[in-house]
């Protein structure tokens, strides 16, 4: 017996079980099992109007998920690709960026744990970080050791 296709709803609700997804992600997860034109539309307004879909939880949950190990550089590309706000990107934006010395603190002890001893060290150090998402000034303090708290 061969199973049912899923509806859109289905589709939709499935995806966000396992995480939560911005209205543009659905869309571009969902597109492809539109059968009318405007369908997906009225599924994904019905399911924001029940508020299945929510922005600002979409926003909490990346930063929940993310803000331990990468840098507000990265955390912003990743909110700017999953089609938020511009306005809500920059609000969680500027909340990362009072944190980021101590995240990037953390994210580094964690992986070398000791000040560098050559050239080579330093900028092996200071690549990983760049690479996660953290700005130019926070990585100069951090492989440098200067201020310690």
């Amino acid at each position: 017996m061969a199973a049912t296709p899923l509806s859109l709803t289905g589709r939709a609700l499935r995806l966000l079980c396992g995480r939560e997804h911005s209205r543009a992600e659905l869309e571009h997860k969902l597109a492809r099992f539109e059968e009318e034109p405007g369908q997906l539309a009225r599924v994904l307004d019905s399911l924001q109007a029940k508020d299945f879909i929510n922005e600002g939880r979409v926003i909490e949950s990346v930063l929940y998920r993310r803000s331990a190990k990468l840098g507000t550089q990265r955390i912003k590309q990743e909110l700017q690709a999953k089609g938020l706000e511009p306005e809500a990107v920059a609000d969680a934006v500027n909340r990362l960026r009072s944190t980021e010395l101590e995240r990037a603190r953390e994210v580094w002890r964690k992986k070398f744990g000791t000040q560098p001893v050559d050239a080579a060290e330093r900028g092996k150090q200071m690549r990983f970080l760049a690479g996660r998402g953290f700005g130019g000034d926070t990585i100069h303090r951090v492989v440098s050791g200067g201020d310690e708290e």
